[in-house]
C-alpha cells in the first residue's frame, strides 16, 4: 500500500480518511503479531540452543561415571558418538542460531519496519496504542498515557 499524505487525504470524508487509518492499524498490528510470534520462536532456538549444550556437557559426566562404573566400552560409545556430535546435517545448535537470526529473523524486521514506514511510518504498537487509550481511566493515577508507541 502506498504512503498517503495529508494533501492526498483532503476532499475525503473523515469517515472513510478513519476507516483507511483502521485498517492500516489492523494490518500493520497483524504483521507486528507475526513478528512478535516469530520473537517467541526465537526465544525457544536459544532454548534449544542451550539446552542441547548443556545435554552435551551432562554427557561428559555420564562418560565419567560409565568409566567409573566399569563400563568403559559403553563410555566409549557415548563419548566418540555423542559428545560434540552434529545436531543437524553439518551444524551445531550455535550455526543454526546464527542462520536464523542473519536470515529469515533480520528479514522479517526489516520488511516489518518497512511496511511501516510506507504505512505512514505507523508505530510499532499502534494497536495496542489505541487500546490502552481506549481502556484506561483518564485522569486517574496510574493510568496515564505515557509516551506513545515509536
Amino acid at each position: 500500500m502506498p504512503r498517503v499524505s495529508v494533501e492526498e487525504r483532503v476532499g475525503r470524508g473523515q469517515d472513510e480518511e478513519r476507516r483507511d487509518d483502521d485498517r492500516v492499524r489492523e494490518a500493520v498490528g497483524k504483521l507486528r503479531k507475526a513478528l512478535e510470534t516469530t520473537e517467541r520462536a526465537r526465544g525457544r532456538l536459544y532454548d534449544f540452543h542451550q539446552l542441547t549444550g548443556t545435554a552435551d556437557f551432562e554427557l561428559g559426566d555420564a562418560v565419567r561415571a560409565l568409566r567409573e562404573a566399569g563400563l568403559g566400552e559403553q563410555a566409549d560409545l557415548v563419548e566418540h558418538e555423542l559428545v560434540g556430535r552434529n545436531v543437524i546435517g553439518d551444524r551445531w545448535t550455535f550455526q543454526i542460531v546464527e542462520d536464523y537470526d542473519d536470515g529469515y529473523y533480520a528479514s522479517f524486521h526489516r520488511i516489518e519496519e518497512q511496511v511501516r514506514r510506507v504505512a505512514g511510518d505507523a508505530p510499532r504498537h499502534g494497536y495496542e496504542q489505541q487500546l490502552k487509550d481506549g481502556r484506561r481511566t483518564h485522569g486517574r493515577p496510574g493510568h496515564e498515557a505515557g509516551m506513545p508507541s515509536s
